[in-house]
């Protein structure tokens, strides 16, 4: 009666190898990946902000052309 224990142990043991040496891989091929790839469009960038900033410098000079040539009071 002790060998068949011995026996039964033994398989069990050999069953529990090959299932996890049969799972290894298993584990291997579902991680995930991470892929960058570059947008399908060209970024655009609005440059308004210098038109801005060269009709504000015109509108400031003019405004103290006015205030030296004319005066306010």
């Amino acid at each position: 009666m002790t060998q068949r224990s011995t026996g039964g142990a033994r398989t069990r043991r050999c069953l529990a190898l090959l299932l996890a040496a049969s799972l290894a891989p298993l584990s291997v091929a579902c991680t995930p990946t991470v892929q960058v790839a570059p947008p399908k469009e060209s970024i655009t960038i609005n440059l308004n902000i210098k038109l801005d900033a060269d009709v504000r410098l015109r509108v400031e000079e003019k405004a103290k052309e006015d205030v030296g040539t004319k005066p306010i009071f």
